[in-house]
């Protein structure tokens, strides 16, 4: 109403606008829908086009594929086959607004920081009719690895037992990527511990806990040990084993030697490879 009166006192667009801070066109435009009977009724937003908007969805999806590392040179071609006509300016527009969506709202990693002795994580891997139980202390990256040829309930344990055995001492945790044998139920995606498996902790005084399913990117410590065994250890010289005991005799040289091996993490500070 303060535009409608100056407009009313001056009579012109312009000097209104000036005495009221705002562009002419803004005045007319107020001026105009207070004479229509319009004031106080909000306007319907303009909804733009853009000459994108037929690509927008394959663009997010490609960000989200990538997670946000692909460039809009990259993905220009694949519009362009899309249907996209427009100049490389204005696409360059869009996978720049794509990519900061995907970072408001996509995932966020951090480090993990765990404290010496804190975790310990477990999980099987097969190959050629042999199963491996891998364990690796998360902090220290000193790894247990042993073969055999089921994965049932009582195997595991004791297998648990010689690690903690051949470790001297037990964790905090164990974080098992929910082993079928160790889970019972689970609720509302949180896994319910087996009782057995219950009474095992409670006797050795660590607390149970599960990877996220179908999480990979939550449990790449295991993983990489479980890869890395079957890989360098049992793909070479399982063909040649006759028993358990020959082969775990060889798991347990393989880990003498990987556990012996020292680097320099990225402060600088010595320890196991890993």
């Amino acid at each position: 109403m303060h535009i409608v009166e100056k407009y009313r006192e001056l009579g012109s667009y312009r000097a209104s606008g000036r005495a009221c801070g705002v562009d002419h066109k803004t005045v007319k435009a107020v001026v105009d829908r207070v004479e229509r009977g319009e004031a106080g009724v909000p306007r319907a937003p303009v909804v733009r086009e853009h000459n994108y908007d037929a690509v927008d969805v394959v663009v997010r999806r490609r960000v989200e594929q990538t997670n946000g590392r692909i460039t809009a040179k990259r993905l220009l071609p694949v519009a362009r086959a899309e249907g996209y006509d427009g100049s490389d300016r204005n696409f360059r527009r869009l996978v720049a607004d794509a990519k900061a969506d995907y970072r408001r709202h996509g995932r966020i990693f951090r480090p993990w920081r765990p404290a010496a002795g804190e975790f310990l994580a477990i999980d099987y891997g097969t190959w050629a009719g042999w199963h491996v139980f891998c364990a690796v202390l998360v902090w220290s990256r000193i790894r247990f690895v042993r073969i055999t040829r089921d994965e049932q309930q009582p195997t595991t344990l004791a297998l648990l037992a010689e690690c903690f055995e051949t470790i001297g001492g037990v964790p905090a945790v164990v974080l098992a990527d929910r082993i079928a044998c160790l889970r019972g139920p689970i609720v509302a995606d949180r896994v319910v511990a087996h009782p057995a498996y219950v009474r095992f902790a409670a006797h050795y005084g660590f607390r149970p806990d599960w990877c996220e399913s179908a999480d990979p990117q939550s449990k790449g410590v295991m993983e990489n040990l479980v890869g890395y065994a079957k890989t360098d250890l049992v793909i070479p010289a399982c063909d040649e084993w006759t028993s358990l005991t020959m082969a775990n005799a060889a798991a347990r040289a393989w880990c003498d030697e990987v556990n012996t091996v020292l680097i320099r993490d990225r402060r600088g500070a010595r320890g196991p490879s890993g």
